[in-house]
Formats: structure tokens, C-alpha cells, sequence
């Protein structure tokens, strides 16, 4: 654990006076409760504030701050919320800057740190993050005779891929033998923002400033690179618009697919009876001309203003971060800080963290734009675009244009 960052914490928790609860409440979507449950134990532990958790569906914490926002109450203290949702709460959260010391900024990924940074107020401090990486089938990529006739066919090593061209190659070398060599996801249109990203794009949909820029070289280079696969080298499944990340996931357990880029957790949650169980090998998230990227998927720990125990919900958040390695024990294995993914690594069972951090911590990843408006432009703009060019007959170009016309139009630009 870093010991700067644990020092600065302890101090930042001696100095604040004495919390005026004994208890606090922390909402929390069901899957993420676990990850903070070993740190709320300790901390109740060292301070005697209890911390109870409502688990609700994932939607249920939007709802349910958004309900408590409107009548003002302050049935909770912390709520932990997806990355997506920052800019709708942010003016409704607590300002959370000097909890982001020098050591604890330089403890997370920056493109974690640039999330929680909507206007210029430190809004949530990141509980947990994610992102997709590459899963390939070790027992494939390490058999000498695919070894050999890859060498023999592409002019190069079998190794796992690590470039947009490297990509394509592997996918139709192993799209054989009734099996695709990886998928399209056609419902969502993340991994393709991930690619926008390796393209060089200054962000996905949106700058820095808030300009549409859906239609920049960036994204149609990444769109037409994303759907080649499928309109092209026929390497993979061909009913992307169907395939979702369950679905993804599925192909590649059940053995159909030889590859696949997914969410990092997913490595140790591999079920034992699949078909590719003790076969799994991991790797950093592909790169194009900017090199590795990803789209992270982190939550965030956040004060609602209308909380009554804020001194004992900033004291949780503090210690939460300083210890957040205690949530890698759960079942989805996940943290937020460079020194808790570090202190497993090498340990059998977490090849997955090297990839995952390496992929967080990449300069060209970043998140998605930090604008209310974003899910509207994703469904109204993004998605009919996006799916049109996964059909295989419209010009890239074109839909981005007009994708971008949409999108320009619901924000006023």
C-alpha cells in the first residue's frame, strides 16, 4: 500500500474533529457493495462510525438520488455512482478537492482523476474503475503449428496483438475450423469509442470544450477500422447488431471465438466449466496511431449536499481510497489506485491487473464526455450512425456527418 498516500490520509482523519454520527449510509449498486465492505469494516473498526450500505439495481441509484435531489432529504451520505452520471449530479455533490492531495492524485490513473473534475469542482472521489482489455486463448496463440503457419502466412510472430492490423490478421487467421477469431458488438457503441481514441481523437464525440467532433477523421478511421471484421475479412460472427457484451462474452467461453476485448474483471470470473477455463491468456487494449486506449469505467464515491453527517462521509471516502486494496478481494476484483493493483500483480490469479493498469494509465485514454446531454447524443446521434455502418453498406463518412448535424443540433452549436 503506498505509505505516502496512507499518511497523508491519517492525517487529513487526526485533524478532522470527531464525526457528528455514529452512523452513515452509503448507496450503492448491488454489484459494487462488496468492493467497499472490507474497507467500511476496517473503517468502522479504527473510527467506531458504522456504515451501512442500501443495495439497490443499477438504475435505482440514479432514481434514488435524483428523487432525494428533488425533496431535498438526506436519507444518505455517500452514494457511489457510474462515471456516466457525474455531470448530472455534480452541482448536487459536495466539492471534494482537498481530499485530492499530491499523493493521492499521483496514487490514480489521470483519466480517472480528469473524471472527476466536472467545472472545476472535484465531485466524487473514484471508488473503483474498469476497462476493457484483450482475452485471447493461450493454448491457440502457444501451439507451434499455428505458430508456424501464422509466420509463414502474415511474415511475423503469433504473439498477442497489439496494433489495429495485428488485430484483423489474428481474427481471420483463426476464423476456422467453425470457430470466428473474435466479435463485433453491434448494441453498444463503447468499443468503438475505445478505438476512437487509439485514432488520435482529442476525445470521443466531444472536445475538450464541448464542440461536436462525431465527425472528425479520428472516428470515421476508427468506425471503418471497427466494422472491417465484420464487412470485410467475414472473421467474426455475422450478426454484430445482436451482440452485446453477455452475448461477446458467451461466444468466447463457449469457444466460438479465438479472441476478444472485454472488460478487465471478467479474466477471474471465467467460469471453471467453460470451454477456454485454465486457456485464457490477457493483454494490454489494442493500439492505433496514439497507441493503447480505453474507455475506463469507473464509479465514484460522492457526498450528496443535502447529507447531515458530511464530516463522517469524508472520512469514509478518505479512508476508502487509502485502502483500496481491500476490495480486490471481492468477488469482481477491482480498485482505483496504481499501488492496489501493484501490490498483486505477479500473483497467480491477477495476470489480468498488469493489462488493466497499463490500459487505465495509457496517455490516450480518457473518458467519456462529462456532458448532460451525453446519453441523449449517444441515442439520437451516435447509435443510428454507429449501427448503419455495422449494415455494410453505408459510406462511414457520410453517417458521421450527419450523426454529428444531430448531435450539434441537441446542443446548440
Amino acid at each position: 500500500m503506498n505509505k505516502t498516500l496512507l499518511c497523508t490520509v491519517a492525517a487529513l482523519c487526526l485533524a478532522t474533529s470527531a464525526a457528528n454520527a455514529e452512523a452513515i449510509t452509503v448507496l450503492v449498486e448491488g454489484g459494487g457493495h462488496s468492493l467497499q465492505q472490507a474497507a467500511a469494516d476496517a473503517f468502522t473498526k479504527e473510527t467506531g462510525i458504522e456504515v451501512n450500505f442500501v443495495e439497490v439495481p443499477y438504475q435505482g441509484v440514479y432514481d434514488k438520488l435524483t428523487a432525494e435531489i428533488a425533496s431535498g432529504s438526506s436519507n444518505y451520505d455517500v452514494v457511489t455512482i457510474d462515471v456516466v452520471w457525474n455531470a448530472a449530479f455534480a452541482s448536487h455533490v459536495e466539492d471534494l478537492s482537498d481530499l485530492f492531495t499530491d499523493a493521492v492524485k499521483a496514487d490514480i490513473p489521470p483519466a480517472l482523476v480528469a473524471d472527476a473534475n466536472v467545472g472545476g469542482k472535484m465531485m466524487g472521489m473514484p471508488a473503483w474503475a474498469n476497462a476493457e482489455i484483450v482475452f485471447y486463448r493461450k493454448d491457440l496463440w502457444e501451439d507451434p503449428a499455428n505458430q508456424a503457419a501464422f509466420k509463414q502466412q502474415y511474415g511475423y510472430d503469433l504473439a498477442p496483438p497489439a496494433t489495429w492490423q495485428q488485430w484483423r490478421d489474428m481474427a481471420k487467421f483463426f476464423t476456422k475450423d467453425g470457430m470466428f477469431g473474435t466479435d463485433v458488438i453491434g448494441a453498444t457503441s463503447e468499443e468503438w469509442m475505445a478505438e476512437v481514441l487509439q485514432a488520435g481523437s482529442p476525445g470521443v464525440i466531444l472536445d475538450a470544450d464541448g464542440k461536436v467532433i462525431l465527425d472528425n477523421q479520428a472516428h470515421i478511421d476508427a468506425l471503418e477500422f471497427y466494422r472491417a471484421p465484420l464487412c470485410e475479412d467475414k472473421s467474426v460472427p455475422d450478426n454484430a447488431l445482436e451482440i452485446n457484451w453477455g452475448e461477446a462474452q458467451n461466444l468466447f467461453y463457449q469457444g466460438q471465438t479465438a479472441m476478444m476485448k472485454f472488460w478487465a474483471h471478467a479474466y477471474k470470473m471465467t467460469p471453471e466449466d467453460s470451454k477456454v477455463a485454465g486457456k485464457v491468456g490477457v493483454a494490454p487494449m489494442i493500439g492505433g496511431s496514439a497507441g493503447v486506449a480505453g474507455i475506463p469505467g469507473p464509479w465514484y464515491n460522492v457526498i450528496p449536499s443535502t447529507s447531515q453527517h458530511k464530516d463522517a462521509a469524508r472520512q469514509f471516502i478518505a479512508y476508502q481510497i487509502a485502502h483500496n486494496a481491500l476490495g480486490i478481494e471481492a468477488p469482481l476484483g477491482l480498485a482505483a489506485t496504481n499501488s492496489a493493483y501493484a501490490g498483486y500483480m505477479g500473483k497467480p490469479g491477477y495476470e489480468h491487473f498488469g493489462p488493466l493498469l497499463e490500459t487505465l494509465s495509457a496517455p490516450a485514454t480518457r473518458g467519456r464526455p462529462l456532458n448532460e446531454h451525453y446519453q441523449e447524443i449517444v441515442d439520437e446521434a451516435v447509435m443510428p450512425a454507429f449501427q448503419g455502418a455495422l449494415e455494410c453498406e453505408d459510406n462511414v463518412a457520410s453517417l458521421l456527418q450527419d450523426a454529428a448535424a444531430t448531435a450539434r443540433d441537441i446542443l446548440g452549436q
